[in-house]
């Protein structure tokens, strides 16, 4: 008993001290449920936002309401994080309810691009490479993907050729450089390539006999929704383009659709509607104006009718437009997918004019096996457009034409009301042109890919894709009987049918390998085979009415084209050969020490298009970055990164008509074929090498970022359509060959974002990109002419040639000093038997800017974007209202009337520099007041109304539509640019929306 009383004693304190312990050590790792919700800008709550307790693996994601529960110790640190925020720390104290605010992550750094055939955090790349989400996007209703990133990337020029609702627009990257096609980049939907030309009838693509213009009158993007794109990156030097080889020399379009989320299931609308009128007119007389003018130029009275009319007003029209698209989305980590539909309905802002469109887009993902490492994704673009235009520029029949030419003092309309249709009338009634042509072109596309991969390990990938890409177009044109007074010889009306078919398949094996081989190096590797098939065929019909007509029948004359007279029918058809292209490519990226990044790439492309000794070509690339904000030296709280790119590489164009490297033959009426092409064994592949040297930056926390490049790109080798080599049949009029020359595009590029202020209740951030090039033909052994003019007296005069020591598209003519005050004529240096270089169309600076305004739930975007140093032919003041029309009763330019120096009426019409005029502009091209309303009680998330600008304004001294203008003016093959005549006009626009989510 003594023994054992001894010994507690001795261990009193120490059972005393253990439960002193275990009482603190329970109080202390006790678990409680924590509360919280997680909000973002504006207050907004921030949905599948991660929740996780450090130094374990366990973690939760807010709801939709951005809410949370999480049971933790106290004394235990949480850390959240979410895409766009700056994570943040919280140690559990004695609270159960946190309100936790995320402060905006102003860097990218970290967001992931598409690279080509693989992905890269922004903060890796080594190359030039542009890229823009949705944020970043213009706002409003858009018809195309592209219009979405206009002035928004530096290095980037895109031109809507004209105001036609779903028209052609000219995308140029890093400068001119096409001597023949159109030197638009290649586009890139899901990692699928688009042919990229179009199926509208008249355009050179759809013609086998094209010397290998494809500038085109519709865009071939029409057929996508831009509402489901995600994201879009520019691959801008040939150290990123070069993966894509023989496709990559004018650059690399890649667009990236929205794909479904794991989670609840969400279904998001969006609807709008609109009213679009005239941007700017191009100024011609009233008919006050024309009464004094008949008295000034003393011309005939008979040309005054009495009457007043306004012919461009009456064939104007408020346009209304409509857009709305649903999508679903939703799954779980073995089954996502998104399903959305869209309908965009365009009226134009020239009577019968205007844009359909329908979009079916679907995208799914699947994970299978238990480790969900075999997957298959499954994307489907199906649409179809309906677009409604005027006829092309062809002669004095044409709307635009007839519209300014038109004699204001002459009514449109007869005494009873009945549109004025005379033989006599010159030019044509414009309102009577609009009621009784008809011009409409229906294009059904669809786009569909299956990617199955397995997944070896978390570092080995094997992927497969096969895609298809089927378009196929018919063209309806039709001229009424009611216009027999304009058809000499032929009065019963004319029909006009096209059909088009274009088919691309593309299989695509790729391994990728990416891990960290050591702690200090981490390799991310690919390589791939490809094989696409492309094949392109068509047909069409006409026909005329006889003495009788086609009839009144209450149909379009093309639903019964066999009522047509027999002898006036024609059948023609073509099917250009197949074109193959089979490619082995691979990339490899080092990086050491997240501080030294190295980039190789190497592509090898054989194609059907190229002679039979050249059919493989070899495009490297090889690009280096150093990371000198994670050097030890560099101890700077001023920035955050600092880092250097330098790059090189090579790329090649093979975008010519196919089969040019070997004899081509057309079937001809009458049982006849002839040759419509030479072969040249030796055709070989357009060569692009470039180099950059860039500088990217971020700092002040990253409220400042930007990059600036220097780039030089050399374009040899030039595919060019010349004579054949003779002797030759006499039949054949091209000889493809590579030129000896160089076209060369150099400059320099800048891109700031600045976030001026950002505080809970008010924001401000501006965006701007600046672009400087320049642009030099050298080494060629001939000058090449193009920009063909249009009109009386001028038709098939050129105003462009490509030469040795100017800018590609030179303007070149004669020089223009002015109208000689005694007799009215103009005057031209050495009397105009020499031509001079007189005029620049590719702008020498670019500039885009992009300012966004937040105050509390008000936001205000403004974008704005210009080109300047640029110069435009004005093919309409030359010939369309010049001032002999109203010696023949035509109307004139109002320029022409008020020229301090009268002009006489005899004065020959002559291209001259007279006619090149400063194409210098600043556009306000968005502006857009948004309220966001939030979460609407129970019935809807992320409510958000809006009121959008289009167009706003333009600043130029550019008397036509729009200085945004680029007339196809093509000479045998040879692209023209800046060109004005008779352009449909440009649009301004004024849109009220709602978006939410269910």
């Amino acid at each position: 008993m003594r023994c054992f009383a001894f010994l507690l004693n001795f261990c009193k304190p120490f059972i005393l001290l253990a439960c002193f312990s275990l009482f603190f050590y329970g109080k202390a790792f006790s678990q409680n449920i924590i509360n919280g919700i997680i909000t973002g800008r504006e207050g907004k709550a921030l949905v599948g936002a991660s929740i996780s307790v450090k130094g374990a693996i366990r973690g939760v994601t807010s709801d939709s309401a951005g809410r949370f529960h999480l049971l933790v110790a106290r004394g235990v640190s949480i850390e959240i994080s979410y895409i766009g925020y700056l994570s943040q720390q919280i140690i559990i104290a004695d609270q159960n309810e946190l309100h936790i605010s995320l402060a905006e992550d102003f860097s990218n750094l970290n967001d992931v691009i598409v690279i080509g055939y693989g992905t890269s955090k922004i903060k890796d790349l080594t190359g030039a490479i542009g890229s823009l989400s949705e944020n970043d996007f213009n706002k409003g209703t858009f018809s195309s993907p592209d219009q979405l990133i206009q002035g928004k990337a530096s290095g980037v020029q895109i031109i809507n050729n004209n105001g036609i609702p779903g028209g052609a627009a000219t995308i140029m990257i890093r400068g001119n450089d096409a001597l023949t096609g159109t030197g638009q980049p290649l586009y890139v939907i899901d990692g699928v390539p688009l042919d990229g030309r179009s199926l509208a009838s008249g355009d050179n693509a759809t013609n086998p006999q094209n010397n290998g213009s494809f500038q085109s009158g519709t865009n071939p993007l029409n057929f996508i929704n831009p509402d489901d794109i995600a994201s879009i990156e520019i691959l801008k030097d040939a150290s990123a383009t070069a993966i894509y080889g023989s496709r990559g020399s004018f650059g690399v379009v890649l667009i990236n659709t929205k794909k479904g989320q794991a989670g609840r299931s969400k279904l998001e609308i969006g609807s709008s509607i609109g009213i679009s009128s005239i941007m700017k007119k191009t100024k011609v007389l009233d008919a006050a104006q024309y009464r004094s003018a008949i008295n000034y130029y003393d011309v005939s009275s008979s040309n005054d009718f009495g009457s007043s009319a306004n012919a461009m007003d009456a064939i104007l029209q408020n346009g209304f437009q409509q857009n709305h698209t649903i999508a679903a989305s939703g799954g779980s980590e073995t089954g996502k997918y998104r399903l959305s539909g869209n309908l965009l309905d365009q009226d134009g802002i020239i009577i019968h004019t205007g844009l359909k469109k329908y979009v079916v887009d679907l995208s799914t993902n699947f994970k299978f096996l238990d480790s969900k490492k075999l997957g298959l994704d499954v994307n489907l673009i199906s649409s179809q457009y309906i677009q409604t235009v005027p006829l092309p520029a062809t002669g004095s029949d044409e709307l635009i034409f007839s519209a300014l030419q038109w004699n204001p003092t002459k009514s449109l309309t007869n005494k009873d009301g009945s549109l004025s249709i005379n033989a006599g009338d010159d030019p044509p009634n414009p309102v009577a042109l609009a009621d009784y042509l008809r011009n409409n072109l229906k294009v059904t596309t669809i786009l569909g890919s299956v990617s199955p991969y397995y997944k070896f390990t978390d570092w080995l990938e094997y992927r497969f894709l096969y895609s298809i890409n089927y378009s196929t177009s018919i063209d309806r044109f039709s001229l009424d009987v009611a216009l027999n007074p304009y058809n000499q010889g032929n009065t019963g009306g004319q029909i006009y049918i096209a059909n088009n078919e274009l088919t691309t398949e593309q299989m695509t094996h790729t391994i990728t390998f990416n891990k960290r081989v050591s702690a200090n190096l981490h390799l991310t590797a690919l390589a791939g085979y490809e094989y696409t098939k492309t094949d392109m065929k068509g047909y069409n019909l006409s026909g005329n009415g006889d003495s009788i007509g086609f009839g009144s029948y209450g149909l379009d004359y093309t639903n019964y084209i066999q009522y047509s007279y027999q002898g006036s029918r024609q059948l023609y058809s073509f099917a250009n050969p197949i074109t193959e292209l089979q490619s082995y490519f691979a990339r490899a990226i080092f990086n050491l020490q997240e501080k030294y990044l190295l980039t190789a790439t190497f592509r090898a492309d054989g194609s059907s298009k190229f002679g039979a000794n050249n059919k493989y070509g070899y495009f490297p690339s090889f690009a280096a970055a150093w990371n000198i904000s994670k050097e030890k030296f560099f101890n700077s709280d001023f920035f955050n990164l600092l880092k250097m790119r330098v790059g090189w590489g090579a790329t090649g164009n093979q975008e010519f008509p196919p089969g040019s490297a070997q004899a081509r033959y057309a079937f001809q009426n009458g049982q006849t074929i002839i040759q419509i092409n030479n072969p040249n064994p030796n055709l070989k592949w357009q060569s692009d090498k470039q180099y950059d040297i860039g500088i990217d930056f971020s700092m002040y926390q990253s409220r400042i970022s930007g990059t600036i490049d220097y780039f030089h790109k050399t374009t040899s080798n030039l595919l060019y359509p010349g004579p054949p080599i003779q002797p030759a049949p006499p039949q054949s009029t091209i000889r493809w060959s590579n030129l000896d020359g160089e076209i060369i595009n150099k400059g320099l590029e800048v891109l700031m974002n600045i976030n001026i202020m950002h505080q809970k209740d008010f924001s401000l951030d501006v965006s701007a990109n600046a672009t400087f090039i320049k642009n030099n033909v050298s080494g060629l052994p001939t000058t090449i002419y193009t920009g063909t003019l249009q009109g009386s007296g001028v038709s098939g005069d050129l105003v462009e040639v490509i030469k040795n020591g100017l800018p590609m598209n030179a303007f070149y003519t004669r020089q223009y000093l002015g109208i000689d005050k005694s007799s009215g004529i103009s005057q031209y240096v050495d009397s105009g038997n020499t031509f001079h270089y007189v005029g620049n169309p590719n702008p020498t600076a670019l500039l885009g800017i992009s300012t966004t305004f937040r105050f509390k739930k008000l936001s205000l975007l403004i974008n704005m974007f210009g080109a300047f140093g640029k110069s435009i032919f004005d093919n309409t003041s030359l010939n369309v209202i010049n001032a002999g029309g109203i010696n023949v009763g035509r109307n004139i330019g109002l320029s022409v009337y008020n020229n301090p120096v009268k002009e006489s009426i005899a004065n020959p019409v002559t291209p001259s520099s007279r006619y090149v005029e400063n194409g210098n502009y600043v556009k306000m091209s968005n502006l857009t007041f948004s309220y966001n309303l939030g979460d609407v009680k129970n019935v809807c998330r992320a409510a958000n109304i809006y009121i959008t600008a289009r167009n706003l304004f333009v600043i130029t001294k550019y008397q036509g539509f729009d200085p945004e203008v680029n007339a196809d003016r093509n000479n045998n093959g040879v692209p023209s640019l800046g060109i004005g005549y008779v352009e449909y006009p440009s649009a301004r626009t004024v849109s009220v929306g709602i978006n939410f989510s269910l």
